[in-house]
């Protein structure tokens, strides 16, 4: 076993019993290496209320308040986004189980588990910095959380009609965008929500961020890859006379009129990555690049014969 002592906290899925199945893996994985284990007080709570684990004797924390050597995530990359809010600039490295679907953040499997942890004892991984955003209403943070891994977004209300935003960076006009919204995310987000507007891929650690429309009304607007030092400046204008601002998919309401400012954060968000997995590995993996789609429809027609 190894000599050092660490200490690790758990944030999890809050929702799916099932996304926390692994939970008795992972605490009997840390017992065994004589690792210290704290709780983020919501996934306590759920899993006491489910049956995964015993109420009572554990180190329970809440709204951030914690020290810790690193974070575990289990559940998708929603739940590691909602780790990494809590973490900040506190500088811990996040580890993320991935008992969900996609999982480009969250690229450990339940499998890997015991591998995972061995290897953060051996040393036998690397720490990937990502960039995160800040935005600001009318000179103020935005409530909690005011900082985003992925992206912060700009959206029209429900089913209301289209609203128009005008956007400047570091003070000079850019464009004036009519859509349903506008998607401000980093390199890490860029394979998220806005890729599923048309936005580009973009490899961690080029030092830029990306302005990408969600349905523009005019197929002349594009997305705009710019610095990561630059300050963007959104104002709105809706018929509703508010808006959305979701950070990292976390929304709140914003009335028209309101000047945000949108920058890098002060303070990089640390990823671990096991040695021999790299992004363009992930990347591949996820989104099936030369995967051969007629073999799988091919099995699936032989399987219902």
């Amino acid at each position: 076993m190894a000599s050092r002592k660490l200490k690790f906290a758990l944030f999890g899925n809050i929702y799916q019993s099932r996304k926390s199945a692994s939970v008795r893996k992972i605490m009997a994985c840390l017992a065994a290496h004589g690792a210290e284990v704290c709780f983020e007080k919501q996934f306590y709570d759920f899993l006491v209320a489910t049956g995964k684990v015993d109420g009572g004797g554990a180190e329970v924390f809440a709204d951030g308040d914690f020290t810790a050597d690193f974070v575990i995530s289990m559940g998708g990359d929603g739940t590691l986004l909602r780790a990494a809010s809590h973490v900040g600039g506190k500088g811990i490295p996040l580890l993320g189980v991935n008992m969900g679907r996609l999982g480009f953040l969250a690229d450990v499997s339940p499998g890997e588990i015991e591998t995972a942890i061995s290897s953060l004892y051996e040393g036998s991984y690397s720490i990937e910095e990502h960039t995160a955003i800040m935005a600001e209403a009318d000179g103020k943070p935005l409530q909690e959380p005011c900082h985003a891994l992925n992206d912060i977004a700009v959206l029209k209300r429900d089913n209301a009609s289209m609203i128009t935003i005008h956007a400047k960076v570091n003070g000079e006009y850019l464009v004036t965008y009519q859509a349903d919204g506008l998607i401000v995310s980093t390199p890490t987000g860029s394979t998220a929500y806005s890729l599923s507007n048309g936005g580009p891929i973009i490899v961690p650690r080029t030092g830029t961020v990306c302005l990408t429309p969600v349905a523009p009304h005019s197929l002349n607007i594009r997305p705009v890859v710019l610095p990561d030092d630059m300050e963007i400046e959104l104002s709105v204008e809706s018929r509703s006379h508010n808006f959305l601002i979701a950070v990292d998919g976390q929304s709140e309401k914003c009335g028209e009129g309101t000047r945000l400012v949108i920058r890098k954060a002060p303070y990089m968000v640390k990823i671990v990555k096991r040695n021999g997995r790299s992004y363009f590995s992930t990347l591949r993996e996820k989104m099936m690049w030369g995967a051969d789609t007629r073999k799988v429809k091919s099995g699936e027609s032989r399987g219902k014969n």
